[in-house]
């Protein structure tokens, strides 16, 4: 039996995603042998640096794309908040398991809620959209630089180099490494990338026989959610230097989709909309027109500038 390969960064997270999306399919299709092929990429290496000014989230899946063109590799599993909207040519995302939380958790070493923070405290964080959130809320705590896996940034507070940080909730919960200090952000006031808490599954156009197999393991309301999420990502060209925030729920036939374009000093816009569930797509580009339209359009010019 000739086996499948699966291409994967080497963090512990990333180890534990890929060997979940094997363990799945092997479940489902216990013909299919497959092989983890663990790999280093640009994003995991450079650390001192933004993800900005290193070329972005993608950096985590151009060693793991070119393996699968190159034929080295059959598959790649990913977290799909760092995959953007538009696909490399001849690749896709063929499958999308059940997502897990969306949310994220606000972590400290004692359990304070951001609220009673001491004014100048240190948060860590990176993510622009958590920034302006934050801000949003405590424009009076300080925010510094912290990048890493999420087990390096949640030490950073233990460890008493920052006070607090945000993390995403599934992340740590998948590794079993939650403290119990830790405090869940509602997403009725804290919204979450686009695609949080989703595992997607990459692959090549072409490769009928594992897309086929691949379905086994997805799940539908999931790729509806995302697809929504997605789309106001893909209509507003949002990378990580753009403050987007976005969330859709599945309801029977109808989505509830709310994304919130984040801008300084606390200042943003947000919008709710709903619409039929087969129209995802359609209700997500819709979602970023309204933001352009109340505010978001002059956020991003100041973005630019």
């Amino acid at each position: 039996m000739n086996p499948r390969y699966l291409a994967t960064r080497k963090s512990r997270l990333a180890l534990w995603q890929s060997e979940h999306v094997r363990d799945r399919l092997v479940e489902a299709h216990p013909d299919l042998a497959v092989e983890l092929m663990p790999m280093s990429t640009r994003g995991d290496e450079v650390l001192d640096r933004s993800l900005a000014e290193i070329g972005g989230k993608g950096l985590f899946l151009k060693e793991l794309e070119h393996a699968i063109v190159e034929g080295r590799a059959d598959f790649a599993v990913h977290s799909l908040k760092d995959v953007p909207a538009r696909m490399p040519d001849g690749l896709v995302l063929a499958a999308w398991l059940p997502r897990a939380d969306a949310g994220d958790l606000w972590i400290t070493r004692d359990a304070t809620p951001i609220e009673r923070m001491p004014p100048g405290s240190r948060v860590g964080s990176s993510s622009l959209r958590r920034i302006r959130q934050l801000e949003a809320l405590r424009s009076d705590l300080e925010i510094v630089p912290l990048r890493g896996n999420v087990e390096t940034r949640m030490n950073a507070v233990f460890e008493g180099r920052i006070d607090a940080t945000v993390l995403a909730a599934a992340g740590l919960r998948r590794l079993g490494v939650e403290p119990a200090t830790a405090i869940e952000l509602s997403t009725d006031r804290w919204l979450p990338a686009p695609g949080q808490g989703v595992i997607a599954i990459e692959c090549r156009a072409d490769d009928v026989e594992l897309r086929a197999r691949l379905a086994a393991v997805s799940c539908e309301a999931t790729r509806t959610a995302v697809a929504a999420e997605r789309a106001v990502v893909d209509r507003l060209g949002a990378d990580c230097r753009m403050p987007l925030a976005a969330h859709a729920e599945l309801d029977g036939e109808r989505l509830r989709l709310r994304a919130r374009l984040g801008g300084e000093r606390g200042v943003g816009v947000e919008v709710e909309l709903e619409g039929p569930a087969g129209r995802a797509d359609a209700l997500g580009r819709r979602a970023a027109e309204r933001l352009l339209a109340e505010g978001g359009e002059a956020i991003l010019v100041g973005l630019k500038s």
